[in-house]
Parts: C-alpha cells; sequence; structure tokens
C-alpha cells in the first residue's frame, strides 16, 4: 500500500520514520514513495532468526563484518531527483572491507554483500523478482530467497540461480567462503 504520493529522498524517509505515526509499521522507499510492508508471521521470524543467527555466529566467529537483521534499511539507488530506493532485508551480511568503520546509525547507503529474504505469504513474484535486480544493480554480489512452503532455497549470484533442497547444503561462496549449513536446518520444526 503506497502511503505518501509525494517523492521523497533516503534522508527524509529516515527522518519521518523516527516520528511516532510510523514506529509501528515496517516502511520501504520505491523509487521515492513510502510502501507500507505487512509485519511478517511466527514462521516467517523463526526461519528469519534462523538464517540469521547461523551466518551472524560464522561471520563473528571469522571476524569478517558485520550482519543486519530485523528489515535493516539499505539505500540501494540514489537519484538526484529524489527518487531513492531503500529497502528493508530479513538479514543482511556487509565484509569489513566495505566498512572498515563500521555500520551508520541510519540505512546503510550501499547493498550488502549477501542480502538474505525470506518470503511471505503477502510477498509477490514480481517484488521479490524487482528487489533482487535491484540489490545486483547496487553491488550485491549474493542473494538468497527463502521459501518457507517449499522448503527451498533460491541462490541467485549475479549471473546464474540454483535451488537447494532439503537435502542441500547451503554455501556462502566466495562471499562467506567456508560457510556450510543443511538446507534441513533451517526449516527444523
Amino acid at each position: 500500500m503506497v502511503i505518501k504520493q509525494q517523492i521523497i529522498n533516503a534522508d527524509v524517509f529516515w527522518d519521518l520514520l523516527q516520528e511516532p505515526e510510523y514506529a509501528d509499521k515496517s516502511w520501504e522507499l520505491l523509487e521515492g514513495e513510502m510502501v507500507e510492508m505487512s509485519k511478517p508471521g511466527g514462521k516467517h521470524g523463526v526461519i528469519t532468526m534462523r538464517m540469521g543467527r547461523h551466518i551472524a555466529n560464522y561471520v563473528e566467529e571469522h571476524k569478517l563484518g558485520y550482519v543486519t537483521a530485523a528489515e535493516t534499511g539499505y539505500i540501494l539507488k540514489k537519484n538526484p531527483k529524489g527518487r531513492d530506493t531503500v529497502r528493508g532485508l530479513d538479514v543482511g551480511y556487509v565484509s569489513q572491507e566495505r566498512a572498515p568503520k563500521g555500520l551508520p546509525d541510519k540505512h546503510i547507503p550501499f547493498a550488502p554483500d549477501l542480502a538474505v529474504e525470506v518470503i511471505s505469504p503477502r510477498n509477490s513474484a514480481e517484488d521479490i523478482h524487482n528487489k533482487i535486480i535491484e540489490l545486483f544493480d547496487a553491488g550485491a554480489k549474493l542473494v538468497w530467497i527463502v521459501y518457507p512452503s517449499s522448503q527451498t532455497i533460491v541462490v541467485h549470484t549475479g549471473d546464474s540461480s540454483t535451488t537447494l533442497r532439503i537435502d542441500d547444503t547451503l554455501s556462502g561462496g566466495d562471499v562467506l567462503s567456508g560457510f556450510e549449513l543443511p538446507v534441513r536446518e533451517i526449516f527444523a520444526d
């Protein structure tokens, strides 16, 4: 549901999100327009937490960088006319090399190295497809789309995609070298 018809940039978007009337809702900025996102349900939260925990444990153990969660905002497009795009991600990984001084208090001004999205019933295929394109256009190197209903994960790189099933193992590839996680562990009840 589009809320604001006026075109705003990422800085104004951040300021608006600090206002009380926006505090209890999830928002993204798509080409300068604020879009309210639905709140995820319990299963989505559990799977997102599992993904984030496994990635964060690996990243912290190897001192590789930063892992974000809870719909952290990433600025994927800046436009001189204010048609910025800020997307919230379920889990993101930013390497130490890309953020040697840490992450900002505000939206992260670039795409993560790895983006993870857990699909909710209300996600449209078109929106997820557009988000994947935006992430790669903004510099992401790896995108994992997690489908709870089919217990699959689609791994996207800049030039290919692969579907992993319950008996497969998820790999961090060149982005999280050495990271491996059995898909089964993500969907365990």
